[in-house]
């Protein structure tokens, strides 16, 4: 749907590459996952947890691949998503989790410690960033581009395809949920790591969350009519 999307409506390649690389992906880690303990309880947990790691994989692999594919060869790109530390590290955590090893309560606090850092860190590079966007000179297309798809096209044609399905109510709004969340701040730092225009997809970041404060209640009200929650 997002390659249909960007063949017909966008002509510019690195705005292809943003709205490829961003549009599917939203924040299902930093926000996905307390909306859905806030709505759903503590039993949403597993379930917005899997589907924020799929999307660490989408990030760092097709994202990689996207920002990057405008810089470089098909074979660098593909050696540009192998030094991606974030992949090795999820493959060996979910390994660990796999083969039922725990953690001590000692190195847990570090890891926890390293998580809150991260995420402080993160928002301060999406802040800098943010202070370089001016209203006039934005770039309003791409962002509408990719709000209109993330927001309302992809939500409308994931229910249709979720209520095709014989899932459980709760399952289902779970899935509908980390469709509506907003786009991931983690594509600014991809974005400027390959330069590819950084200040448009902060600006696309930045949009995007203000459109989903908006559309929340209208999000929560469907989760209720449909999902019953």
């Amino acid at each position: 749907m997002a390659l249909i999307y960007s063949k017909n409506f966008i002509k510019d390649k690195q705005d292809k590459s943003i709205f490829l690389a961003s549009s599917l992906v939203g924040n299902t880690g930093n926000l996905g996952i307390p909306l859905g303990i806030a709505i759903f309880g503590i039993a949403s947990v597993p379930y917005t947890s899997i589907l924020n790691i799929a999307n660490i994989f989408y990030i760092y692999i097709f994202s990689v691949f996207f920002f990057a594919g405008e810089k470089f060869s098909l074979k660098s790109s593909l050696i540009n998503i192998l030094k991606i530390p974030a992949i090795w590290f999820t493959i060996f955590a979910l390994s660990y989790n796999f083969l039922g090893f725990t953690l001590n309560e000692n190195f847990d606090k570090v890891f926890t410690m390293g998580a809150y850092s991260a995420i402080v860190l993160q928002l301060i590079v999406f802040g800098i960033f943010m202070s370089q966007v001016k209203i006039k000179t934005a770039n309003w297309k791409l962002s509408f581009d990719t709000i209109f798809f993330k927001h309302l096209l992809l939500p409308f044609i994931g229910l249709i395809i979720i209520l095709s399905f014989n899932l459980s109510p709760f399952l289902a709004a779970i899935l509908f949920l980390e469709l509506i969340v907003p786009l991931a701040v983690n594509n600014v730092n991809i974005s400027s790591l390959y330069n590819c225009k950084v200040i448009d997809m902060t600006f696309c970041v930045l949009s995007s969350n203000i459109i989903f404060t908006a559309l929340i209640f209208l999000y929560l009200l469907l989760i209720k009519y449909f999902f019953g929650f």
